[in-house]
């Protein structure tokens, strides 16, 4: 009986290797575009993805509305 659990065990054991040699690797360059920008609107600094931001003189925003608004103004 000790026998056949020792080779059950010895072939799982291979199989296990098996796979995990021949299994294909993931480099770092391929998880690094799933990454996204982030940028921060300048009227309600909301962090939106510099993909669906819209940007004028250097500052970006989260919508159209906040666009035509411009950059907040801080209260003093």
């Amino acid at each position: 009986m000790f026998r056949l659990l020792f080779w059950i065990a010895l072939i799982a054991i291979g199989i296990w290797l098996w796979r995990r040699k021949n299994k294909p690797a993931t480099s770092g360059s391929q998880q690094a575009d799933n990454t996204q920008v982030m940028v921060r609107c300048a009227q309600c600094n909301l962090h939106v993805p510099q993909r669906e931001a819209l940007q004028r003189s250097g500052n970006w925003y989260c919508s159209q509305q906040h666009l035509e608004l411009g950059p907040r103004k801080l209260d003093q």
